[in-house]
């Protein structure tokens, strides 16, 4: 199997990004405070059958630049250009699920499918509402009144962060991407969030979708994959068990054959 470590350029801003294996193409999309670290599991199991894809998007992990879901699209479109990929299915968790929908929504001809895994509630309000999600403003506020090292201390204990999982390899990935988050998006004034495509433009996406949540996610992600599931005209839904808002670090071996057996059965349907 061939690895390859490499970063590219979209516009101005240089990006990290991995390609392993072979095969259909995958590009595994990450969410906030995180980076393409997270996928360690899922490229150590597709990538023996799959071309596994990953990136840092902009200003997370290694990759240069300020957080900006507006850009992220072009980021995506950008990479995929750069390896030679026409199509590839999307696999996007927590705010990288809002960056793979808006993908499949703009430029429906260039993704074969979704994979959606704890995604925000996307025809809901803009701002995250409800004690179990989260306020960026709040985030911001304690970043200039208490450091960086004060967001990462409350950030590690919220719901949306806790691993159900006694794997001490998972919680030391977690661990380590979060120390080397590096807060830009907290530390400036930050972008406007991307706009949502609304209930009527998902309601007219014909790309096949798999919403994910661990079994344990917060209430307020349940509700917004089961909304979801019930608005795409081509979902499916799957609770992986023992798992949290972290279905991939949670249960690797129950969230790689969900994926897998998704992927493989619509890659099957457009051959």
């Amino acid at each position: 199997m061939q690895t390859r470590h490499d970063q590219f350029l979209s516009g101005p801003v240089r990006l990290r990004f991995r390609d392993e294996g072979e095969g259909m193409p995958v590009v595994f999309i990450h969410g906030w405070t995180v980076d393409l670290d997270i996928w360690d599991p899922q490229a150590a199991a597709l990538s023996q059958s799959m071309r596994v894809v990953r990136l840092d998007r902009r200003g997370f992990g290694l990759s240069d630049g300020i957080p900006d879901l507006a850009a992220d699209c072009d980021d995506l479109r950008a990479l995929l250009d750069r390896l030679g990929i026409a199509r590839a299915a999307l696999v996007g968790a927590s705010q990288g699920a809002r960056v793979a929908l808006a993908f499949a929504t703009r430029d429906p001809g260039r993704v074969m499918s979704v994979v959606l895994d704890g995604p925000p509630d996307e025809i809901g309000k803009s701002a995250a509402t409800g004690d179990e999600d989260f306020s960026v403003d709040e985030f911001r506020r304690l970043v200039r009144d208490g450091g960086v090292d004060a967001f990462r201390r409350a950030w590690r204990n919220h719901p949306l962060m806790k691993l159900h999982t006694t794997d001490a390899a998972a919680h030391a990935l977690l661990r380590a991407m979060l120390a080397r988050y590096p807060a830009r998006d907290l530390l400036g004034p930050g972008s406007e969030p991307s706009p949502r495509a609304g209930s009527a433009a998902l309601a007219r996406l014909a790309t096949p979708a798999l919403i994910v949540n661990g079994r344990f996610d917060t209430k307020t992600r349940l509700r917004a994959g089961e909304r979801l599931a019930g608005i795409l005209p081509h979902a499916e839904r799957v609770l992986v068990p023992d798992a949290g808002h972290l279905p991939n670090l949670d249960n690797p071996a129950a969230y790689n054959e969900a994926i897998q057996s998704f992927l493989r059965r619509q890659s099957r349907a457009a051959a």
